[in-house]
């Protein structure tokens, strides 16, 4: 059921549930391109469930004037070891789920290719992510910078830093699945859609649609 006949979304690595919740249920999904960069947002960043419990990554970027440029232009930090912390941390994190081993190596793939720009990593694993869930989208990018987008824009919404309820929780679709670490602390809601993908594989479609 289409809820939004438009969304308008900033890029993200590994983005939470409601983001893919939104673009499974909008008819055309833009992703923001010309706003500035703002650190500590899920353009370079995503949580993820660990043994120590939710375990945010970070990708480094190089921070020459980077909050004056806007994120299409910003450049990954390849000078920290970041790629090999990450794909440690994710193997610890999923390598006991059900369905991490399908689907590793296609985000290894992505990641292995080293593109200069986040804006470029952000694209391609949320591509690969969303034809893993399932989910057919149309896509495309914002030509110039608006700051209100009306009905449909999440790019603030959609936020670490935000502390309204989820898209999830406003549509009453914050359903509990299968988590490895639950049994210690509990279910822990809208983490990157990876954590989703990794315990339901092929029927996670069906906690967004």
């Amino acid at each position: 059921m289409t809820l939004f006949d438009t969304v308008v979304l900033s890029a993200a690595y590994f983005p939470p549930v409601e983001y893919f919740f939104a673009i499974a249920r909008s008819g055309h999904v833009l992703v923001e391109q010309n706003e500035l960069y703002q650190k500590q947002s899920y353009r370079n960043r995503c949580r993820i469930f660990s043994a120590g419990g939710v375990m945010q990554l970070s990708i480094p970027v190089i921070k020459d004037g980077v909050h004056a440029r806007p994120i299409r232009d910003i450049r990954i930090d390849y000078s920290e070891p970041w790629i090999r912390l990450h794909v440690r941390a994710m193997d610890a994190a999923y390598n006991s789920s059900p369905f991490y081993l399908y689907y590793k190596d296609d985000f290894a793939e992505i990641i292995g290719r080293k593109p200069e720009f986040l804006f470029d990593l952000d694209i391609a694993l949320t591509e690969k992510l969303l034809e893993l869930a399932g989910i057919k989208a149309d896509i495309s990018f914002t030509e110039t910078f608006r700051t209100d987008w009306g009905e449909g824009d999440f790019r603030t919404r959609i936020q670490p830093k935000y502390h309204g309820e989820s898209l999830l929780d406003e549509y009453g679709l914050n359903r509990e699945y299968y988590q490895v670490f639950s049994s210690r602390f509990g279910f822990q809601p809208n983490l990157s859609i990876l954590d989703l993908l990794c315990h339901e594989g092929p029927e996670s479609s069906s906690f967004l649609l």
